[in-house]
């Protein structure tokens, strides 16, 4: 569940990880804790972290527990989903075998991608795998119509700024008359932990994408490409709150 304290008039939100007591809550923050003092008022929300899902996202950056970090005011999102949440039953999963045509001709003949699989870039610093999500995205949303959630983990400020811009130059995230990015059209949503935020964010962002992407398939029955960059960065997240936590790693260094 999720508490919430004020940190020099901002919202601090904490995700309970441990009762040690009868009163007393070991909590991974969600953005920085410098400036909490001791014994200061928390208040328990008595639910999970919800994010803002639907076509309000759409154009939009958000951070780990949905507010815009964009500075283009609320986001204006009617409903909220929280971010842990159960997997489809087997069963209800489609088993028809089909290929999602990219557009990118090598992909689509060397290494063809199956609709409703995962796929994962691996590569050294700089060869270019953020380019090819990029242009992934964009031929899907021009292709296909389809809607596209990226999850940044870890990323440094620049990429994330970089992809944004670039998108907007695209066409992916649309714009109004007066040149300034609007959420109607938009075929991408943007969540950002980046590589300067607590682990507890980084470690919880991926699940606020996911939560975004799962309504897009869930409610509006639409085929939703995410993406999670970097995945590597997001397991080492993880390892950094079990080390927080006070866990001891398995002898292989494996987070609990």
């Amino acid at each position: 569940s999720a508490l919430e304290t004020s940190n020099n008039g901002n919202r601090l939100v904490l995700e309970v990880a441990q009762h040690l007591g009868e009163n007393t809550v070991r909590t991974i923050a969600m953005d920085s804790t410098e400036g909490l003092t001791r014994g200061q008022a928390v208040t328990s929300t008595g639910a999970q972290i919800s994010v803002p899902v639907g076509p309000k996202t759409l154009g939009r950056i958000l951070n780990v527990v949905g507010d815009p970090i964009d500075e283009r005011g609320p986001v204006g999102a009617t409903q909220f989903a929280p971010i842990h949440a159960k997997a489809p039953e087997f069963v209800d999963q489609s088993t028809e075998a089909a290929i999602l045509v990219t557009g990118i001709k090598v992909i689509d003949l060397l290494a063809p991608y199956a609709k409703g699989g995962k796929i994962g870039l691996f590569g050294g610093a700089g060869v270019g795998k953020t380019v090819l999500i990029q242009e992934l995205i964009n031929n899907i949303a021009k292709g296909h119509g389809g809607v596209s959630v990226f999850a940044g983990v870890g990323e440094r400020t620049r990429e994330g700024n970089d992809l944004y811009h670039e998108f907007l130059d695209a066409g992916v995230i649309a714009k109004d008359a007066d040149g300034n990015a609007t959420s109607e059209g938009s075929k991408v949503a943007l969540v950002y932990g980046q590589m300067n935020e607590p682990p507890g964010a980084r470690a919880r962002v991926a699940l606020s994408g996911l939560t975004m992407a799962e309504y897009f398939r869930d409610q509006e029955g639409q085929d939703v490409l995410f993406f999670v960059d970097n995945i590597f960065r997001f397991t080492q997240a993880g390892s950094e709150v079990s080390a927080l936590l006070g866990r001891i790693p398995s002898a292989v260094g494996y987070q609990p």
